[in-house]
């Protein structure tokens, strides 16, 4: 109810200038007006007051006053003087000379309507006549006291006009005054829009609503002003949402982090639990059966080491899953030769049956140098070539540049094996994830090689993907980054 009731702020602005406008506009007026005033009745009393220093000048040089009435006379003809009374009274009271009806001496002051001024040279009154009209009169004395001289006019409409102020004036004054409110209010209306558009923005920025009015604001400082606070609101508004955006991402990728640990865990579980029930279950024949021939025991005890070492294996690989995991910004990176490093993985294959009968070639040429940790570079390129020998199915691996750019280099490694069904395919980085779990299981497979290799990929900065080939086989192709020199 309060905000309906509250002036509108252009109002509130327009008001007060209006009214200190008004006020000095009427001091001004006002002063000029009785300035104005002053100086016309200065002008008729001067006249007034001319006739009686010249009457008091003829007294004092002994001169006749007869010359000067007839001056008089032709002089102020056709004037507002031209009805002049002059009335020359000894010091006791006694008329001497009259021009005109005689002026009383002493003038009534129930006659005196106001005294216009009074000084020690002359007196100025407005007063009634004895024949009922209204005279303007000067009241002058001569030096040495024994005459005093009365000078009147009849104070006619024209004698008034001549005084006071024409009407038409203060129509000119009004229409002044009216212009200056009016562009006033122009100026206030305009210096009101900013906080007007401000208070549309401010009502929209609550309820929601959408403000369009960004170029309505005037160009000066306060528009600026106006519209860096918009644009500061706006920004806000983007920087929220984008926090907005960006924590709900936070929270998927925590709540996927979280899922994908229990994913991990459980499986890491299943895992583990079958080497270790195999081992326990051979373990407990052994210790339940003492005379167990020496053939059995031996055949069980090797089958308690295989599981032994799968499960050693399966625990280095969730270790390495762990490592490129947690401790990504923690590697140490250096300069790799990939030819150098594919050469002297080529030179150890024969040792280590690392690819078992496949057949390798490499096509790397020399000086093709990455920006890489060289252990988990290496391990990636060794954990393919042992993909490919345990389930490949092919005969012939191999492994080559096939691009670069500015930034990369482009490398791809195949075998011209059985490859795996499409449904298959996108799974394949999976962990634990297995195209065919009984025989990847009895293999020794452990579901999380690919898994690190895609890890080893990203964590150096580059990408991989994998697809099936038209001749047969799967073929992976991976960036890493060129060496720069740092």
């Amino acid at each position: 109810m309060d905000l309906k009731r509250r002036i509108n702020f252009h109002w509130q602005l327009f008001l007060p200038i209006a009214g200190v406008l008004c006020v000095v506009f009427g001091i001004i007026v006002w002063y000029q007006y009785h300035r104005e005033a002053q100086y016309r009745t200065e002008q008729i009393t001067g006249q007034l007051d001319m006739i009686n220093r010249r009457v008091i000048r003829a007294y004092e040089n002994d001169q006749t006053l007869r010359p000067f009435n007839q001056f008089i006379a032709s002089y102020f003809k056709d004037s507002p003087f031209e009805d002049v009374r002059i009335s020359v009274y000894t010091d006791d009271g006694m008329l001497k000379y009259s021009l005109g009806i005689p002026i009383p001496y002493q003038i009534s002051p129930q006659s005196v309507i106001d005294q216009l001024e009074s000084g020690p040279d002359a007196t100025y009154m407005r007063h009634l006549s004895d024949d009922g009209r209204v005279y303007l009169t000067a009241s002058s004395g001569s030096k040495d006291g024994r005459i005093k001289v009365l000078t009147g006019i009849p104070y006619t409409d024209e004698i008034d006009d001549a005084i006071n102020i024409d009407g038409e004036v203060w129509l000119v004054i009004g229409a002044c005054l009216l212009f200056t409110l009016i562009a006033t209010f122009a100026f206030t209306s305009i210096l009101a829009r900013n906080v007007i558009l401000l208070k549309d923005f401010t009502y929209r920025a609550v309820s929601g609503g959408t403000f369009t009015g960004l170029d309505k604001f005037p160009k000066n400082e306060l528009g600026d002003i106006s519209r860096e606070i918009v644009n500061l609101y706006h920004d806000r508004l983007e920087a929220i949402e984008q926090i907005k955006k960006e924590r709900k991402a936070a929270i998927h990728a925590f709540e996927e982090k979280a899922r994908i640990t229990r994913q991990m865990t459980n499986n890491i579980n299943h895992e583990i639990k079958t080497p270790v029930g195999i081992i326990r279950g051979y373990l407990e024949t052994i210790l339940g059966d003492p005379e167990m021939d020496a053939e059995t025991r031996t055949r069980f005890l090797e089958r308690m080491q295989s599981n032994i070492e799968r499960l050693t294996v399966l625990l280095n690989d969730i270790s390495t899953m762990t490592r490129l995991e947690q401790g990504s910004d923690k590697i140490a990176v250096a300069k790799v030769d990939m030819y150098e490093l594919v050469f002297q993985i080529d030179c150890d294959m024969e040792a280590n049956h690392l690819a078992g009968d496949l057949e390798f070639t490499y096509d790397i040429p020399l000086g093709c140098c990455v920006e890489g940790n060289p252990g988990l570079l290496q391990g990636m390129i060794c954990g393919l070539i042992r993909n490919a020998a345990l389930y490949s199915g092919g005969s012939r691996i191999g492994f080559r540049l096939i691009s670069e750019n500015e930034r990369y280099y482009i490398f791809t490694f195949y075998d011209d094996g059985n490859g795996v069904a499409e449904e298959h395919v996108p799974h394949l980085f999976e962990r634990f994830y297995r195209v065919d779990t009984g025989r990847s299981r009895k293999q020794g497979g452990t579901g999380l090689g690919l898994s690190i290799i895609k890890s080893t990929v990203t964590i150096h900065g580059g990408t991989i993907s994998v697809h099936n080939r038209t001749s047969g086989g799967l073929e992976f192709t991976f960036s890493l980054p060129k060496w720069t020199g740092r």
